[in-house]
């Protein structure tokens, strides 16, 4: 127990922990409640793929410029910024619903909003992990705390949020999520940090961005990664669209049942982020990527035709397992390999790899979902994910044989070392 939650040893990660915890869980409700409410509306598949659209490819468009901005000015100062705006959207969200006639036009657009301010966020917030850790050594355990407490939040957030939905409406979950904020503004707030020292500019933003791409491809360790996870992001993640259309025709349910689907993923996301955060100093994390994927793909074949709602949300639950590692193992490697002056920049890569595809892929999902049904969809989603995971294969053992030198190398330096006696 002390080596999974070593990285809470550092106080501004702690704060910013609990902060971030109350904070996702009402993101989740939100982001639940938006995808039942278009549904119920429209009673269509390629709707719910426009609304992930709608909520995620503002952040591929805006990404490297947020990168640019965290490895330019005060990540703090931005981080504070995005929070504040993100508070405001939820607001605005909750006026929309509860005293006007709204639309699901109207919707959208907040949620292209709510993309744009994350374009922004997300590198900020991700890079200034690294800036909360006082052992750099934690930061591997720190960023799975991360995914568990995301998926803890996928798991409580959406079972919350179908009950809510039900009983009182959506307007009440919008009106949650603006009050979670209020946690993670005051935990900013209270972290302490070193006083910002501006660095000299001799480039404008689009060298610097330039610069970045420039980077990422003499990173191959990194590059490949993060091209990995686009794929997955086009093609698998997207599977998640069409849960609603699960709940509401393949088990004949409601809400709730949204909700119990969503919460089964976000279960064993957090089971495989506790596994994580387990996970020693030193453990190859491209095999465990290959392997999770694999298990991700097969999850996904199994749920695909179940009609049976218990035995659904087991796979499901294993379905989460896989996931999870895609984005949590993607990020560490972004994180632990790239230099601090370029890292806002290569996480906004990692963002436009994991946050811009899923949109297009919910469009692909959605479109295809109509002419072959919503479970071969599936189908074809857990065949993907296998075969991206050998097209991958090479590349991944060819990075796993090169640390597996390279920590061999230390240890017989070590061993060096030790075996010259002291004068």
């Amino acid at each position: 127990m002390k080596r999974i939650f070593r990285a809470f040893g550092s106080r501004n990660y702690r704060l910013y922990f609990f902060g971030q915890s109350i904070s996702l869980i009402g993101t989740w409700m939100q982001r639940t409640a938006v995808y039942w409410l278009i549904y119920v509306h429209t009673h269509s598949a390629f709707m719910l793929g426009l609304a992930v659209f709608a909520a995620q490819f503002p952040s591929f468009i805006f990404s490297p410029l947020g990168g640019v901005v965290s490895d330019r000015y005060n990540r703090y100062r931005v981080l504070l910024f995005t929070q504040l705006a993100s508070f405001v959207q939820a607001v605005l969200l909750t006026l929309l619903v509860v005293f006007t006639s709204y639309t699901v036009a109207e919707i959208l657009v907040l949620s292209v909003v709510l993309g744009m301010i994350n374009a922004f966020d997300v590198p900020a917030r991700q890079a200034m992990v690294n800036d909360m850790i006082d052992n750099k050594e934690d930061l591997p355990n720190a960023i799975a705390l991360n995914s568990s407490m995301v998926n803890l939040a996928r798991l409580i957030g959406p079972a919350i949020s179908g009950i809510v939905l039900e009983k009182f409406g959506a307007g009440v979950c919008f009106g949650i999520n603006s009050l979670s904020f209020v946690g993670v503004i005051i935990s900013v707030l209270c972290m302490r940090f070193p006083g910002f020292v501006k660095r000299p500019r001799e480039k404008n933003a689009m060298q610097e961005l330039r610069e970045g791409l420039m980077y990422l491809k003499e990173k191959p360790s990194i590059g490949v990664v993060i091209l990995m996870l686009a794929c997955v992001s086009l093609l698998v993640l997207p599977f998640t669209t069409l849960l609603p259309v699960y709940a509401k025709n393949v088990f004949h349910g409601g809400a709730s049942v949204f909700g119990y689907l969503n919460s089964a993923i976000g279960m064993g996301a957090v089971g495989g982020a506790i596994f994580l955060a387990s996970v020693r100093a030193g453990v190859n994390l491209k095999k465990i990527l290959f392997v999770n994927l694999v298990i991700f793909g097969i999850a996904l074949i199994c749920f695909s035709h179940l009609t049976n709602l218990p035995v659904a949300l087991f796979f499901a639950m294993l379905a989460g397992f896989g996931m999870m590692s895609q984005t949590t193992i993607s990020n560490t490697i972004v994180q632990t390999s790239a230099s601090s002056a370029m890292r806002g920049r290569v996480i906004s890569y990692f963002a436009m790899a994991f946050f811009g595809m899923q949109p297009l892929g919910g469009l692909l999902i959605g479109f295809i979902s109509q002419h072959i049904g919503v479970q071969d969809t599936i189908v074809g989603s857990g065949i993907a994910a296998l075969v991206i995971a050998i097209i991958f294969l090479p590349s991944l053992r060819k990075e796993i044989l090169k640390t597996k030198d390279k920590i061999e190398l230390i240890e017989l330096e070590d061993s060096s070392v030790t075996a010259v006696p002291s004068s």
